[in-house]
């Protein structure tokens, strides 16, 4: 009888053996729970908001240029030299932070992969993220350049420490087991997200009750959501374990001159693995339509269709909800289909959602939150499989390595959709064909990913293949 495939061609330990298995996995997953609640709580709702009118108010107490437009004051602000409008300073925060992960993430995946502390690593970056995420109550009256400060921090802890998180996956879980806990992940973060987020409007929609002022319930929000993310790390850390052997012994200095070799090495490999490669950019396309998606609905329901902002932000929470019961449903579906078919079955879905978006009828609640209902159910899975079959796609002891480039390029691409979005919203006046044009995103990467042949991907790079691809 031949040997399980998840036991062929691979350097880590038989985890099928391994009894602890199980109880890492639980544990693993409690950190899609803690990490959520910054991009739910900060960065989709109070973090624009409030660093946005922290900046108005410093521009109108020391004179800067404001003028008024549609009802609304328009100021400038000076950043780092740059004069910019209030209006735009999370944008511009966004972009900046950006740049900064760039250098971040790579050295960080390598490091890692290099000394195997991850535990040590994901702890650092996860309380780093969330103390500064809390410290973002210190920001008050004008002072905008603390909170721009503390968000890169926070925005650095993050994606540092989801870095680490995701490269964990192939050392805990085997090929046939690695969708269903990727997807398992992925709803739970959305559970976990969803409930803070909830908390936090419930405080901030109740502040008057509660005797608090607008800033001062924003404010709270930042510590819970900070507690949130510090509390619920403490579940993983306490089960993770070193599962392979560090590849050097270098200190200090040392290990960050090793860190950049490492780096150079594994990039210059790269072009071994062209499939690998050939997944990354279709990924990199239809998850810029993803987030493009998630970014505009809220513009896309007020301006385009006219609804109200309690709806809009209703309609938010309920898609975190929704979320967590698709993303299951993904992991299930891609146990006997696999995670190819599966998410190209989800991207069909997208085009859907999309086409049927440009036809709701303006200040039609009904069909909106049907339309986010789609978006639910496809949003979080299309991302849970596409991680976990990623993690079959690179090298064994360059988990973390690959999953920075993974970060990197998500990143880096992210201005694409909303700057397309944007455009073609200004130059027809309609934000409906804006809205189509995302359709390509999905359409290009269904086609680059129909091409990737995954039993013969996850082979060349020396990795067992799953028994269902």
């Amino acid at each position: 009888m031949s040997e399980p495939a998840s036991q062929r061609m691979s350097g880590l330990p038989q985890m099928p053996d391994d009894p602890n298995r199980r109880r890492d996995q639980r544990a693993w997953c409690w950190y899609d729970w803690a990490n959520s609640v910054f991009p739910t709580s900060i960065v989709t709702v109070f973090g624009s908001m409030y660093l946005t009118t922290v900046a108005r108010n410093d521009a109108l107490a020391t004179g800067q240029s404001c003028f008024t437009r549609n009802a609304l004051i328009k100021c400038d602000i000076s950043l780092f030299g740059l004069v910019i409008p209030a209006g735009s300073l999370f944008d511009y925060l966004l972009a900046g932070s950006t740049l900064l992960q760039v250098v971040v993430l790579p050295l960080t995946g390598a490091i890692a992969d290099r000394t195997q502390h991850k535990r040590r690593m994901l702890g650092l970056f996860a309380f780093t993220g969330a103390a500064a995420t809390a410290l973002l109550a210190l920001v008050t009256g004008t002072n905008w350049r603390l909170g721009v400060l503390l968000f890169i921090v926070a925005t650095t802890g993050y994606y540092a420490s989801l870095v680490i998180y995701y490269s964990v996956l192939p050392e805990i879980a085997t090929p046939d087991e690695r969708d269903r806990l990727s997807a398992r992940g992925w709803a739970w973060g959305y559970l976990g997200g969803g409930l803070a987020l909830a908390f936090n409007l419930a405080t901030y929609v109740g502040r008057d009750a509660l005797g608090l002022s607008e800033s001062a319930a924003v404010r709270i929000c930042f510590v819970t959501a900070g507690a949130w993310w510090a509390a619920f790390s403490l579940i993983p850390l306490a089960r993770m374990r070193s599962y392979q052997p560090p590849q050097g012994g270098e200190r200090g200095l040392r290990l960050l001159t090793a860190g950049f070799r490492q780096l150079a090495g594994t990039l210059r490999n790269a072009r071994a693995y062209p499939l690998t490669l050939l997944f990354l950019v279709a990924y990199l396309i239809y998850t810029e339509g993803i987030s493009t998606v998630a970014s505009i609905a809220g513009q896309y329901g007020d301006l385009e269709l006219g609804l109200a902002r309690g709806t809009l932000i209703g309609t938010i929470l309920m898609v975190q909800f929704v979320a967590f019961a698709g993303a299951l449903a993904h992991g299930w579906v891609a146990r006997r289909f696999g995670a190819k078919r599966t998410i190209m079955g989800s991207l069909l879905v997208w085009v859907g959602v999309i086409v049927a978006a440009y036809f709701i009828r303006a200040g039609d609640q009904l069909q909106f939150l049907l339309v986010a209902v789609g978006i639910g159910l496809v949003l979080g899975g299309t991302n849970a499989l596409s991680r976990s079959l990623f993690s079959q796609l690179v090298p064994a002891g360059k988990e973390a390595e690959y999953f920075s480039v993974y970060e990197i390029g998500e990143q880096a691409t992210s201005t694409v959709g909303p700057l397309l979005f944007g455009l073609i919203g200004a130059a027809t006046g309609s934000f409906r064909p804006a809205i189509l044009s995302l359709v390509g995103f999905f359409v290009v990467g269904l086609g680059l990913l129909s091409l990737l042949p995954v039993r013969r991907a996850i082979r060349a790079v020396g990795n067992p293949d799953p028994a269902v691809v």
